[in-house]
């Protein structure tokens, strides 16, 4: 099978793609600071999807550099897998058969077979330690070496990565701070986190995850990265192509890009982090509409087009009022909606609310799929974007209105999700009003006028 862990150890590294990992590590090392026998100290924080492969794509690159590197992954212990769970990864195990030798190799099978009849409950960190992510059962890593006591995890460690949700990350990294009182070297954090929140006072403004840990730990902002892009986890783990971009102070994000980058996964940098950061909260939200759409017009082409339509324009209309230059944001944030469209989490969470599958009263955190950041991103966006002291002029109506009256879409999901007034049929009905203004409209308006409230990201007029 491509890109799974037992072929690819099966045939060592050729020299060449050994010796660039080797010279990339020596390279970091060395613009760390490390000397001689000086573990460079990784650590992912939260085992989700996406953390969880991103750990594991540092592992499978640089493990074997036992002497200079340590990776390592922090999830919190004691959360025990169902049954059906248990049963399902029993499948995965015995149908990959590079995996069901290697757990035989470890002692680590028999396991597996007490739980897949039912002698014996599994929890996340333990089959973590095996390759399995709880959020991501069917795909296989490598495995991992798993912290579950926080302190022991963070406290020495040179890079961190944030894989926890955004509604996560303020009060884990709060908890790291203490750990961190007696440091006298600055970690490095590099954040994966996709959502937003709204501060209202004493200003309007967008709190993103580098910015919550900027806040809770006092780590200097340049230390502080944030890595997104058009990325399924899964897909990524198995070879698939795929890109990124790591933004942020220039002295890290260009030797940090340098490292993370791989043949498979192409990896660039960018200056601006909080814009791409909004960016990747903002799609989540369209996406759970596009489930919806999709669920309640049985995957019409035609109906998910015009969803499309809508949406695109509104995501358009907002970036004009997050930045200056919101063109350059125009190919990334519709890749990165296209993807998460496709096989995105959110996007699968609206169909199955549309489909009565799942109920808002179960939240927002699935078994299986992890946190579903769009839905606090529509609370976010929509809070915001209603503020008085934001307001735009409406081009029919010819008076000042808040933002988030151009924005139908966002409305109704705030409508669906948030204050539970309407069911998931609404958004059909919101599309077919023809009240609903024609996307090229909106788009035009955007781009005509002078939206752009430098004040919504924390920016000087």
């Amino acid at each position: 099978m491509v890109g799974s862990i037992e072929s690819a150890r099966s045939k060592p590294y050729s020299n060449g793609a050994h010796n660039g990992f080797e010279q990339k590590l020596d390279e970091l090392r060395k613009f760390i600071g490390k000397s001689e026998g000086d573990l460079l100290k990784i650590v992912g924080i939260g085992a989700g999807a996406w953390g969880s492969v991103f750990a594991a794509l540092l592992q499978d690159s640089y493990g074997q550099f036992r002497e200079k590197i340590q990776i390592r992954i922090w999830r919190r212990p004691g959360k025990p897998l169902d049954k059906h769970t248990s049963e399902h990864l029993f499948e995965v195990i015995n149908s990959r058969e590079d995996v069901l030798r290697r757990l035989i190799r470890r002692c680590a099978y028999l396991k597996y077979v007490e739980a897949r009849l039912g002698d014996r409950t599994l929890y996340a960190d333990e089959i973590l330690k095996d390759g399995f992510c709880l959020n991501m059962i069917d795909t296989p890593l490598c495995p991992m070496k798993v912290v579950t006591n926080l302190q022991e995890a963070v406290w020495d460690a040179d890079i961190v990565i944030n894989g926890l949700p955004s509604t996560e990350t303020r009060e884990v990294f709060e908890e790291i701070r203490k750990y961190w009182k007696e440091r006298i070297s600055v970690p490095v954090i590099i954040s994966l986190a996709k959502g937003i929140e709204a501060e209202l006072e004493p200003s309007p403004r967008i709190i993103t995850p580098t910015q919550m840990i900027h806040q809770a730990t006092g780590v200097p902002i340049e230390n502080i990265l944030y890595l997104g892009g058009p990325n399924i986890a899964s897909e990524i783990y198995n070879k698939e192509y795929a890109n990124a971009r790591i933004c942020g102070a220039e002295k890290w994000r260009l030797p940090l890009a340098k490292f993370l980058r791989q043949p498979q996964f192409t990896v660039w940098d960018n200056s601006d982090i909080i814009t791409h950061e909004v960016m990747g909260g903002l799609k989540n939200v369209y996406a759970i509409g596009a489930g919806m759409v999709a669920a309640l017009t049985n995957e019409s082409a035609t109906g998910k087009s015009v969803y499309f339509a809508h949406c695109t324009s509104e995501m358009i209309f907002i970036t004009h009022l997050l930045t200056e230059e919101p063109e350059k944001l125009a190919g990334p944030l519709l890749a990165d909606t296209y993807v998460t469209l496709l096989k995105g989490r959110n996007s699968w969470y609206g169909q199955m609310i549309a489909k009565g599958q799942l109920s808002l009263d179960m939240g927002d955190s699935i078994s299986g799929k992890g946190t579903i950041q769009g839905v606090s991103a529509i609370k976010a966006f929509y809070e915001l974007l209603s503020q008085a002291s934001l307001n735009v002029l409406h081009p029919e109506a010819n008076k000042p209105v808040a933002p988030v009256e151009l924005c139908p879409i966002l409305k109704i999901l705030y409508k669906i999700l948030i204050t539970r007034e309407q069911g998931p049929q609404a958004i059909l009905q919101a599309l077919r009003d023809e009240n609903l203004n024609d996307p090229r409209d909106r788009i035009e308006l955007a781009q005509t006028h002078a939206f752009y409230r430098p004040s919504l990201l924390g920016h000087n007029s």
